[in-house]
């Protein structure tokens, strides 16, 4: 199973590492990323393996949440069916 992580904020250090240490704490594999910064802005978007993950999408959303509040980003994880489905044209 594959999910969508999305990132969304003014850029700051150590953005990256802190949502892939959270990811690898919890068994789940970055298979793709892309990030970019505009006008000091961050945005990045990550597709991982949830297969193997050590808690449920459900848990690791809500984590993820509060961490992006902790670090000053809005961080959304959505199952990859949920987000093709929400972004088709």
């Amino acid at each position: 199973m594959k999910g969508i992580v999305t990132v969304l904020g003014k850029d700051s250090v150590g953005i990256i590492a802190k949502i892939c240490l959270y990811l690898s704490e919890r068994n789940t594999n970055v298979l793709d990323i892309a990030q970019t910064i505009v006008g000091g802005y961050f945005n990045m978007m990550m597709v991982v393996d949830l297969s193997g993950a050590s808690e449920p999408l459900a848990s690791m959303a809500v984590g993820l949440e509060t961490l992006g509040r902790d670090i000053g980003v809005v961080v959304k994880l959505q199952h990859e069916d949920i987000f093709n489905a929400m972004h088709r044209i």
